[in-house]
């Protein structure tokens, strides 16, 4: 079989399932047609990483997809998070349906662009051309806006269209930064889609011009951390969360917010080749550290619970920038195992916020108490999920944080208390919040379909097990991805 099956399959189920959720999404087995597309593709996506992992790096169709370690782990996590959010949204959106809230032609939408958004991420993951990926990332948007308006509410279009707009102007730096880039590669490697493919400008990026490379990376940490979430530029991010479909919440926090840092990492590869002072590292500490802080303080003024756990995913998206900023094998790994275990627990956490929510109709945590008593597996679910992502050990979170926490105490020593300080603040706004609307007593009234629970623990478990024990074969492959990140 061809070394690039896997990658043809990974890419092409789910703009398949896209094309025929268009013309099905609408019926009753669409929710189920929806799961077996996302299930097909994870399938394939750990044919990939299987390749990946056991050969070595792949090229594909040319030289126009590029896969190593460092994209194979997030195509993996993807998909996991992808077929585990479709399984969460098939009695999720059903409800929503006998409610009012979706329509025929709205389901055919939902399920129709959540499979695209699948694949445009997972274009823009394997793709090796740099302005590929700029577009890959800016489908990701268009079909997020439609995602987030769904509902067609005067508050949900308001939430699209400050998304699409705030994220247009990020998209458009991150456009110029790239065209920057090329214009450093053409003095080097001459024109035409070479200048553009990341493995030929790592090729020679000792070579680049550092002072245009130092003005890219710029453009590029400023537009593509717009979609990571990072302050000053995370205003869309919090009403996106709260407006759109809760596994539209799932996938952003998890997933989406991923592949822009990711395609900030791989400029940064490029850009600390060309530059010795250290400026990407520098600056993406910078817009760390802020992030951590102003999104730890801004949980105390919360009382949506989306909203609530939306910067909760600033704060750790900020907490990713910083490990990456500060660089080294140990930060680097701590980096990617943050990642991977606040898209498992955020996205847990978001599936029974989602059921909690239908429960209480209502987003207010006011109104929502009592779920421990109301339903036990849902309670449980939204507690332990609050405390993983709190960083209490031994959830994966806190293995996390504690390396990242002694690296900075290693190569950065006064931002120690201020993380500690912006960690702590998190920790008794979120914690303060979910123990009243799991305790106590409820008049919260049952669903129409039984929640789909299973991956909101599911997650759970792989987040416990991260923490407790990281197999010899992941750490390895974090340990690979983290060497071609450096820094």
């Amino acid at each position: 079989m061809p070394a690039t099956l896997p990658l043809f399959l990974t890419l092409l189920v789910p703009i398949g399932g896209g094309l025929a959720l268009a013309l099905y999404g609408h019926r009753d087995r669409g929710p189920e047609i929806n799961v077996a597309f996302s299930a097909a593709t994870f399938a394939a996506a750990l044919w990939l990483t299987a390749d990946v992992i056991l050969g070595t790096p792949m090229l594909g169709f040319g030289e126009r997809f590029f896969i190593d370690p460092l994209n194979a782990f997030l195509v993996a996590l993807t998909a996991l998070v992808g077929f585990t959010t479709s399984v969460f949204s098939r009695p999720y959106m059903r409800i929503e349906r006998e409610r009012g809230k979706m329509t025929a032609p709205r389901m055919r939408l939902f399920h129709s662009m959540y499979q695209l958004f699948i694949a445009m991420m997972l274009m823009a993951l394997t793709t090796n051309n740099l302005g590929v990926l700029w577009v890959a990332m800016e489908a990701a948007t268009l079909t997020t806006v439609l995602l987030v308006s769904v509902y067609r509410t005067p508050a949900s279009l308001e939430a699209a269209w400050k998304y699409f707009i705030l994220c247009g102007v990020g998209i458009a730096q991150a456009l110029f930064g790239t065209m920057l880039l090329y214009l450093a590669a053409d003095r080097v490697i001459g024109g035409g889609e070479g200048a553009l493919l990341w493995t030929h400008l790592a090729a020679v990026k000792t070579e680049l011009e550092p002072n245009i490379l130092a003005l890219a990376f710029v453009f590029l940490l400023l537009g593509y951390g717009t979609k990571v979430g990072l302050v000053p530029v995370h205003n869309w991010l919090p009403d996106a969360h709260a407006e759109g479909p809760t596994p539209i919440s799932a996938v952003l926090s998890g997933l989406l917010l991923n592949v822009a840092l990711y395609a900030i990492l791989r400029c940064k590869v490029l850009a600390d080749g060309a530059m010795t002072n250290g400026l990407p590292g520098h600056a993406m500490v910078a817009f760390g550290i802020v992030s951590v802080v102003v999104a730890a303080f801004f949980l105390r003024r919360q009382r949506d619970v989306k909203r609530m756990f939306a910067y909760s995913s600033i704060e750790h998206m900020g907490l990713m920038t910083f490990a990456f900023g500060l660089g080294g094998p140990i930060a680097n790994f701590a980096g990617l195992l943050h990642m991977t275990v606040h898209s498992l627990t955020k996205s847990a956490i978001f599936f029974a916020v989602g059921h909690a929510t239908q429960r209480a109709g209502s987003q207010i945590m006011d109104d929502i108490r009592g779920l421990l008593q109301a339903s036990p597996t849902l309670g449980w679910g939204l507690a332990i999920g609050s405390l993983a992502i709190l960083g209490m050990p031994p959830f994966g979170v806190f293995a996390s944080e504690f390396l990242i926490l002694t690296s900075a105490m290693r190569q950065l020593p006064w931002a120690t208390p201020v993380l500690l300080l912006a960690l702590a603040v998190a920790f008794a706004s979120v914690f303060g919040r979910v123990q009243a609307m799991v305790f106590g007593d409820t008049n919260l009234p049952a669903l129409g379909h039984r929640p789909a629970l299973l991956p909101v623990f599911v997650h759970l478990g792989l987040t416990l097990m991260l923490g407790l024990f990281v197999p010899p074969f992941l750490g390895q492959w974090y340990r690979q991805a983290a060497a071609l990140i450096g820094g």
